[in-house]
């Protein structure tokens, strides 16, 4: 991935049309207040802003599955409008769907101090995160995920892309012999994100067909959990499968790297594209902490977290 194609081709441009756009919904919604999860771009005029939305479900359907708008002035609004005006641009994208079990439709990725337990996601620490998809064990996975950029990070924090289609397609040239065991079931720690009485683990395939495409699911520590879990060892085919997998997505070649800035947002393809964080360091101030929002979307399914 790395080296055949650049910035330019997951940029997408966000012009002052659309800012205007954007504005004049803020204006109207300090004069005449919803409740975030009430908005919907039919209630804007959000012409320039859909087209900009158009561009990026192109890039991630037909291109890099990536793709960066550049940029929201944030500074200009407070952190309520910030994600109001996030809210109505991921709509224009797909459905929005809830990203927990209690039905919690837009999620702040920070460190949150807290340390790393069991049902406490990496994405709210300050900790490096492995290539992985988002919500892998769910049956019906976010299609896209969306992080809005309100401050980066002091120092590290570095986005890395890689294409789980390319990492199968190297699969199927080195290891023939282990691919068809990643089509068969793996079990994926669910993060404590379920009911109390319900399992604490999910069988999911890392790759099935879908038609002509291949649809990818990622995170080898939630596998690695849910052996803990249950008290049991993954069968040697599979771990095998596995180390070879990861030897090929974390090869430095096969992968993009960029660090999101100011008003930035990075959108995913969670069907085709892994990613990663480097760990980072954040501001001794409390408002120039590293905070992005995140947003799934999915339309298949229900608007429930397990769809």
């Amino acid at each position: 991935m790395q080296g055949t194609i650049s910035a330019s081709d997951w940029t997408v441009p966000f012009p002052k049309a659309a800012v205007d756009e954007l504005e004049q919904a803020l204006h109207r919604l300090r004069r005449d207040p919803l409740p975030l999860l009430l908005l919907s771009p039919a209630q804007f005029a959000l012409s320039a802003c859909a087209t900009v939305m158009t561009a990026v479900g192109r890039k991630l359907r037909r291109s890099v599955g990536l793709a960066v708008i550049d940029r929201i002035p944030v500074e200009r609004y407070s952190a309520d409008e910030n994600r109001a005006l996030y809210w109505l641009l991921g709509s224009l994208l797909g459905r929005p769907v809830a990203q927990k079990w209690d039905g919690t439709m837009i999620y702040d990725v920070r460190d949150t101090g807290k340390a790393l337990a069991y049902g406490v996601r990496r994405s709210v620490t300050n900790l490096e995160l492995q290539f992985h998809t988002d919500a892998p064990w769910l049956a019906l996975p976010p299609e896209r995920v969306g992080l809005f950029c309100l401050n980066p990070a002091r120092e590290g924090g570095v986005s890395q892309i890689v294409s789980l289609v390319t990492v199968h397609n190297e699969l199927r040239r080195r290891h023939p012999d282990l691919l068809p065991r990643l089509y068969r079931p793996f079990p994926w720690d669910r993060q404590a994100e379920h009911a109390s009485a319900d399992a604490k683990i999910a069988w999911q395939p890392v790759f099935h067909a879908d038609g002509r495409d291949i649809v990818a699911r990622y995170n080898e520590t939630l596998i690695a959990n849910a052996e803990a879990l249950t008290d049991t060892t993954l069968d040697r085919e599979g771990q095998e499968s596995l180390a070879a997998m990861r030897a090929i997505a974390d090869s430095p070649e096969l992968r993009v790297e960029f660090t999101i800035e100011k008003g930035q947002i990075q959108y995913l393809d969670n069907l085709s594209v892994a990613h990663s964080r480097t760990a980072f360091k954040d501001a001794d101030e409390p408002h120039l902490k590293r905070q992005l929002i995140r947003v799934w979307n999915r339309n298949e399914g229900r608007q429930t977290f397990h769809g």
